[in-house]
This record gives C-alpha cells, structure tokens and sequence, in this order.
C-alpha cells in the first residue's frame, strides 16, 4: 500500500506537469521549470523528513467510508480548477504571452508563496495522523482532534497552505488570466474549510471545545 500511495502522487504530479508544459508549447518554459523544482523538492520531503505513518499512507490511498457527498463535488471541482489554472497559466504566459510582462520580484515572490504553501501542507499532513484525503470522522481509526503544531495557530493548515500556494501561482507563472480559476480555487477551498469545520464541530468529540482554543479557522487573527 505504501509503493502504491507514493507513486499515485507522482504519476499525478506528472501528467499535471506535462499539461503545463504542453499548453506552453515548449520545454525551456521557466517559469514551469521552477515549478517543476519546487515539486520535487516537496516531493522528496514528502517521502523523506515529512513522510508519515503506514497507516495513514493507507487512508489517505483509499479513505474509508462515509466520506461527505458535499465533498466529493468540491473534489471535483478542485482538480478541474487545478487543470484550468495549468492551461490558462501555460497558454498565457507560455505560448501567446497574453499578460504584460511580470517583474522578476513577483516571480520570486511567487515561487516562495508556492514553495511555502506547499511544505506547509506536508508539515500539517505529517502533524496530523488522521489527515484524510477526504472529509469524514475516521471512528475505525479511533479519530481524535490534533491540536498540536501548526494547528495550535490554524484549525485547518493544511488549507491554509493550499491557499497560500495558490496565491503564488499566478506570480510565479506571471499570467494575470490565470487569476480567475485560483480564485474560485480559493473559494472552493474556503467553502471546503467552512463545511469540513461545521462538520467536526457536530460529529468529531472534543472538537468544539478545541475550537474555543484555537480560535481561526484558515487565516491567522482573521478567520
């Protein structure tokens, strides 16, 4: 089960490169090529320092049961949003140059708002042993609330660090296009966060008492 939950990741990771690149309509595309780095990197992590139990590779591979239909429509939602982004981000800046030209300190500021996004949310995954790919409460695994690490800032870090990334996408690849479908992105994630949070307030023990603790949902001292 492990080998087949690391290489799922990867063979995904890699058709969703390709699409960057094809809708580029090049290979010496930068802006990709760092793209391409900074998940690798992550991607080394994630199997190395941040790489997380057996069991968890398992639910997070196949979840169980009782996974929320609301959730699998935002699912949906979210990898057809992560295509359209690739494409008009790779048409965009790649191949026809819709977008005026980025300076080079949004590009970088770019790259470091995805790289951060993106470890933020191995480290939230690997903090958290019932981080589930899905949203459910996990009671075959005796689910309890993880209140330590970067869930003492945020109850949901890893959106937190989803949404983070998305916000560097658009930089980094310099294509204000791009724009729209991370913001419904966003929206989608936000949607997400609210639902999953209602949802583990009513059914997860111990959960609404975490709450009163840490008080923000996705945004540190906002919401």
């Amino acid at each position: 089960m492990k080998k087949s939950y690391l290489l799922k990741p990867i063979i995904g990771t890699f058709i969703f490169f390709i699409i960057i690149f094809l809708s580029a309509g090049k290979i010496n595309y930068w802006q990709g090529l760092v793209y391409v780095a900074i998940g690798l990197v992550m991607s080394v992590l994630n199997c190395t320092v941040l790489k997380v139990d057996d069991e968890l590779l398992e639910e997070r591979s196949k979840p169980g049961k009782d996974t929320k239909k609301w959730d699998k429509m935002i699912l949906g939602s979210s990898f057809l949003l992560t295509i359209s982004m690739y494409v008009v981000a790779g048409l965009d800046s790649g191949r026809f140059q819709w977008s005026p030209e980025f300076p080079l300190f949004l590009s970088i500021l770019g790259a470091i708002l995805t790289a951060s996004g993106q470890l933020i949310f191995l480290i939230a995954q690997k903090q958290n042993k019932f981080f589930s790919s899905t949203v459910r409460i996990q009671t075959e695994r005796g689910h309890i609330v993880c209140d330590k690490g970067l869930y003492k800032i945020v109850r949901h870090p890893g959106y937190m660090g989803t949404v983070i990334q998305s916000l560097g996408f658009p930089l980094l690849f310099g294509s204000l296009w791009s724009i729209i479908p991370v913001s419904l992105m966003i929206i989608v994630f936000i949607i997400r966060t609210a639902l999953e949070d209602k949802t583990l307030k009513n059914e997860l023990n111990g959960y609404a008492e975490y709450t009163t603790k840490t008080r923000n949902k996705l945004i540190p001292f906002i919401w």
